[in-house]
């Protein structure tokens, strides 16, 4: 496995790959790596077969955290990350700083004040106006232009035919497949299905922060979602969101350690939220078990 630091470099590299005809698949991600990202590796391979190549990131990118956010305690562990990518068949591993793929960031002139995450010296976004305003785009208002915009970068400087993305995620998918829609990046976007722990908490980064008694309540995300579907399939007429919001909040608040941000039904297609809810619709919602923001979704 090649690890590459320079944008420089990779993109040299990519279009290099681009002249001989090799397909490349890639998968961008945050670090602190799991059996989730893994099997985003192994789809990514099997879409681009034994002559293609696979190129995974790591970069926890600034301009996708809010200034109240996690950013410098973020969990890293790079060493570890590299035995993973190397033992899933990752074949370059790109790994820039924060001087490579921002270079005019000028961190002496940040103003906190501001409320988000922009640098002064870097001025250029891209924003999706539609899928990302609500759920976490009104929860993190400055965190999906921040996703796009790396995704762009990533995109320009690696050069995939394939791009593999995590349904837990689901509306970051959503998002980055209408971005590659909307600007012809010549990209097919996957979404791989989540990956779950056996009692069904999906398997984030962000579980490292949780106690063992925390643990053990964020593992209501998973019966919400199986408590809305049951209601949903076994309900003769639609179901008003108001009423199964209240009774899904109620189930996860039993837990002393667990508070409600956001809990919502849509359209999987449009992710217009649905007054009433019937089979086929999508659950997306966000939890905080103790100091840990945790999301979740499922189809009904």
């Amino acid at each position: 496995m090649r690890i590459v630091t320079s944008v420089a470099a990779m993109q040299r590299l990519a279009l290099q790959w681009k002249r001989r005809g090799t397909s490349i698949g890639f998968v961008p991600t945050l670090g602190y790596l799991h059996q989730g990202h893994i099997s985003l590796v192994k789809k990514a391979r099997r879409s681009v077969g034994k002559r293609g190549v696979v190129v995974a990131s790591i970069y926890v990118n600034p301009t996708q955290f809010a200034p109240t956010e996690d950013l410098a305690n973020y969990p890293r562990d790079l060493p570890r990350d590299k035995e993973l990518c190397r033992d899933a068949g990752v074949d370059v591993l790109f790994v820039p700083s924060d001087k490579q793929m921002y270079p005019a960031w000028d961190k002496a002139a940040e103003d906190p004040a501001r409320g988000d995450a922009r640098p002064t010296g870097f001025s250029t976004y891209v924003i999706e106006e539609s899928l990302s305003r609500g759920m976490e785009g009104e929860s993190r208002p400055t965190h999906f232009r921040g996703v796009t915009t790396v995704v762009a970068k990533l995109f320009n400087i690696v050069l995939p035919d394939v791009a593999v993305f995590g349904a837990k995620d689901f509306q970051q998918a959503a998002v980055v497949k209408r971005m590659v829609r909307d600007l012809h990046f010549p990209v097919k976007m996957v979404v791989a299905p989540t990956v779950r722990e056996a009692d069904g908490l999906a398997l984030s980064s962000r579980n490292k922060y949780l106690s063992e008694e925390e643990r053990e309540q964020a593992v209501a995300l998973w019966q919400a979602i199986q408590l809305a579907r049951q209601a949903v399939r076994t309900s003769k007429e639609a179901i008003p969101s108001s009423r199964l919001k209240a009774e899904l909040k109620w189930l996860i608040e039993t837990r002393p350690a667990a508070r409600v941000d956001y809990i919502e039904f849509f359209d999987p297609q449009t992710l217009q939220p649905m007054a009433n809810v019937q089979r086929g619709a999508h659950i997306a919602l966000a939890v905080v078990v103790g100091k840990t923001r945790l999301i979740d979704n499922g189809r009904l």
